[in-house]
């Protein structure tokens, strides 16, 4: 089966170590074979050969950065263009028209397909011109505020970056076309999903979106310190929305990372019946658990300081913490994420009267190493969005209080102690009970391995994904294009039946199952045109 894995940059691969997620589905399956298309950040050229072996020779497309050069459409044909995009436009602006979306995206890819022109033509005049009007039409919501000039050049500039997949090279049936594959495989979502709905339209092939932390909830909190004025953030929030949905709607199956994300994506429109969640496998299944408690009783927090992951709750629970044990420490790993937070906090611990008991560890070196440096692990974010961070602490085999809020619930469960966010005292409380009772801290920590191993583990990911492919083979046509099953005959479709149909009466060979013999002239793999077309 040939798989196209469609993403964004270097997503499927960890910012340290080697390997990635999708590198891990392709050595799983060695069975299928998997093509990388790859859309790249701004001036990356050659993004697939600085990664893993596995994405040398990937297909790239620069997504963000210089518009790639190209002559713009004649008269003619700018009217056709005009009319799709215009239609996507007031898709985006007009609350009565979302409708429209899909129908301006396929119009401007199939006329892209033609000429190759829609670069130059989202870039030119004529379109930001198209653009400001529509937006400015009586009923266009402007509720983040009234579009000024630059408004509409910053906002024709990053619509013509998104919209740069409908002009990829990727359409046909030919080598390195989408058109050629038995199904897409979007990981990531957002504008990598583009090529696949693209795909979807023009030749029938269907798709899969892996969603390890959703899309479209990283564009709304991203947008927040955006450094666009607020109406061009609602047009791009409103084009991401839209393009979620669409996504949603045509994908045959989508597998979010947790139940967490799952709720998300119903909220967006995704059918119940097409999701299942799929947890994303780790290789650190396999690491040992960590070593001896350290001779303090001390609590490990990790994570990037800012607001969001609330270190200040943790502080101000390790005070109290520090009141009952004095000899307990805290120590913190994580990168400053927000500008001067790392100072805050330590003035925090400093007035809190904790400061000596407190460390600020920074980068550690690896997370096996901080969760082998304390006795019990402790988050206490406003939010967990991801599973990732919360599974590698139960796999180290400590102990772990987290807040209840996000996917700790879902991944924790009944194997550590969860409390309410902003709650100093209910976390404190939690941290004491475990670090005086070293028999329930080896317990839960036993118990939190192995329901990290279980639920995490890379082989449950891949035979998931075996299952998937092959149940989308088989309800799909052999021959998205028609072809195959002969004029006024459906087409074929692999797997409709189970092998054991197409067998003879009895192991050793006999009469076949439609009682007539096999044409060897005929036969595709050994069964006959006419018995593949009756395969439904």
């Amino acid at each position: 089966m040939r798989v196209a894995l469609l993403t964004e940059g270097a997503r499927p691969h960890p910012r340290r170590g080697t390997g990635g997620w999708c590198d891990r589905l392709a050595e799983g399956l060695p069975e299928h074979g998997f093509e990388r298309y790859l859309l790249t950040g701004p001036e990356q050229p050659g993004t697939a050969e600085r990664l893993s072996p596995a994405w040398r020779g990937a297909y790239e497309l620069a997504l963000w950065g210089r518009r790639p050069g190209g002559r713009a459409p004649r008269a003619p044909r700018r009217r056709r263009y005009a009319g799709a995009y215009e239609q996507l436009v007031r898709a985006l602006v007009l609350p009565g028209e979302r409708a429209g979306f899909g129908p301006g995206l396929y119009r401007l890819a199939a006329l892209a397909r033609e000429d190759g022109t829609l670069p130059a033509f989202l870039a030119s005049a004529h379109a930001r011109r198209l653009l400001e009007r529509t937006w400015r039409l009586p009923g266009a919501d402007t509720s983040a505020g009234q579009p000024l000039v630059c408004d509409v050049l910053v906002a024709a500039d990053l619509l013509e970056q998104c919209l740069r997949p409908l002009s990829a090279p990727w359409y046909g049936t030919g080598p390195g076309g989408l058109g050629a594959v038995d199904l897409c495989h979007v990981v990531g979502g957002g504008p990598a999903a583009l090529p696949a709905l693209v795909a979807r339209h023009l030749h029938g092939v269907p798709f899969v979106v892996t969603e390890h932390g959703l899309h479209l909830r990283e564009q709304y909190l991203g947008y927040r310190e955006a450094p666009y004025r607020w109406p061009v953030r609602a047009l791009l929030l409103s084009f991401f929305r839209a393009l979620t949905e669409e996504t949603y709607r045509r994908a045959a199956i989508l597998t979010p990372g947790s139940a967490h994300d799952q709720q998300w994506q119903r909220r967006c429109g995704a059918d119940p019946a097409r999701t299942r969640v799929v947890y994303e496998g780790t290789p650190a299944v396999d690491r040992p658990a960590a070593g001896p408690e350290p001779a303090a009783p001390t609590l490990v927090w990790a994570g990037a300081l800012e607001p969001g992951r609330d270190p200040e709750l943790a502080l101000h629970a390790f005070a109290r913490v520090r009141a009952d044990l004095p000899g307990a420490r805290l120590v913190v790993y994580g990168e400053e994420a927000a500008p001067g937070y790392r100072a805050h906090c330590a003035a925090v611990a400093e007035r809190l009267g904790v400061a000596p008991a407190v460390e600020f560890a920074g980068r550690p070196r690896s997370l096996a190493g901080a969760w082998e440096s304390g006795t019990v692990a402790v988050f206490s974010g406003l939010s967990q969005r991801s599973p990732r961070l919360l599974a590698d602490a139960l796999l180290s085999g400590r102990a772990v209080v987290s807040t209840d809020v996000g996917v700790a619930r879902e991944v924790v469960g009944p194997t550590g102690l969860l409390v309410p966010a902003r709650d100093p005292r209910a976390l404190a409380g939690a941290c004491l009970a475990l670090l005086r009772d070293e028999e329930r801290r080896g317990r839960l920590g036993l118990a939190g391995r192995l329901r990290a191993q279980e639920r995490f583990a890379v082989e449950p990911v891949i035979g998931a994904f075996r299952e998937i492919y092959l149940e989308l083979v088989s309800q799909y046509p052999a021959f998205p294009g028609g072809g195959g099953g002969g004029e006024g005959v459906p087409a074929p479709r692999p797997f409709a039946r189970p092998a054991e149909y197409w067998l003879a009466d009895g192991p050793r060979g006999g009469t076949p199952p439609d009682g007539g013999a096999r044409d060897a002239d005929t036969a595709v793999g050994g069964v006959r045109p006419a018995e593949l077309a009756e395969a439904r």
